[in-house]
């Protein structure tokens, strides 16, 4: 890291504008990629109740005969 420092600090003034305009660039992207993607936590509980009453065995037997 401090080579990448000591680098930096040696360009002309325009080439560092440059550098830091990309990394900004760089770590927008990854941010936007980071909001799209889903925190699969925030859907713990989600389906609770969705097969209450249900046996899983049920179920299943269900999903054999619908492909049948």
């Amino acid at each position: 890291m401090e080579d990448i420092w000591k680098a930096a600090n040696n360009l002309p003034p325009e080439e560092q504008l440059e550098l830091v305009e990309k990394l900004i660039h760089t770590l927008r992207r990854k941010d936007s990629i980071q909001e799209r993607c889903v925190d699969w936590i925030d859907l713990c509980g989600l389906g609770r109740g969705l097969w209450e009453g249900d046996d899983a065995q049920d179920y299943v037997n269900r999903l054999r005969e619908d492909r049948a």
